[in-house]
């Protein structure tokens, strides 16, 4: 039996977000102006062993906390999320993910914080394709 992923697609102020999630939590979310041919030719290149389905709770909350987000009345995600890639790059993803509202930092800092100094450029490529933006 294959795994599920699920997805939702919805409109907020800044236009349509995609979002995608697996049992374990959120493992995409689309900025607005992506298309929903974009997104799909995402999560079936990412994930070709699971069948893909409209729906998921985690979907649901992540529609109501960016929609407050893109809106100005939410600073902080509480969203359960499913980190995929190697180590480093789930190191990278989870110490920007930890980047209080409003701060900001550098690639070389970031490098630096998950102990990997003059590793700037490594991180600017993770985060060239985060797949949870605006989350993470």
């Amino acid at each position: 039996m294959k795994k599920q992923l699920f997805t939702h697609s919805f409109t907020t102020s800044r236009g349509v977000v995609h979002t995608a999630a697996i049992k374990e939590g959120l493992v995409l979310i689309t900025l607005p102006g992506s298309s929903a041919g974009a997104f799909k030719k995402s999560i079936t290149g990412r994930f070709p062993d699971y069948e893909i389905t409209a729906g998921g709770g985690e979907n649901k909350k992540a529609e109501r906390q960016i929609k407050a987000y893109f809106s100005g009345k939410l600073k902080k995600f509480s969203l359960k999320l499913s980190i995929k890639g190697t180590p480093f790059q789930k190191k990278v993803l989870q110490k920007t993910a930890a980047i209080p509202f409003g701060k900001i930092t550098t690639y070389g800092e970031l490098a630096r914080l998950v102990g990997h100094p003059g590793s700037a450029r490594a991180v600017g490529a993770v985060m060239a394709n985060n797949p949870l933006p605006p989350v993470i």
